[in-house]
């Protein structure tokens, strides 16, 4: 059974290349959501293992909802995502001081999605 993504993305035809691509990498995309508030409540109901969430959302902070989702129960992966690379020099806390991982969205189709993503290893 393939890991289950959801993908949180304002940007609808960014939120359809990145469900290409974690297809790609043999990955299920499970859903979808343009903004925080729909983000937090697919993840409830979908029970996603990952999760790639844009850092701004019209909602919402990306960053506040990525620490929110990987603290649920089941503890689902979660990779944070913008167009801004400038957050790739910045430690995204996450629960229980782990730290969230980071991809800059023009560096998404060439990161190892299935390495960031994969909830079994």
């Amino acid at each position: 059974m393939p890991v289950t993504v959801l993908i949180v993305d304002d940007d609808v035809s960014f939120r359809s290349l990145a469900a290409r691509l974690v297809r790609a990498n043999g990955l299920a995309v499970v859903g979808e959501a343009g903004d925080a508030a729909e983000g937090a409540a697919a993840a409830r109901r979908l029970r996603p293992d990952a999760a790639l969430i844009d850092v701004r959302l019209p909602d919402g902070d990306g960053i506040a909802l990525a620490s929110e989702l990987a603290a649920l129960p089941w503890s689902p992966r979660v990779v944070v995502i913008s167009s801004n690379a400038q957050f790739a020099r910045v430690a995204l806390p996450g629960p229980n001081g782990t730290h969230i991982p980071f991809v800059a969205k023009d560096d998404l189709p060439h990161s190892p999605l299935r390495q960031l993503l994969d909830a079994r290893t």
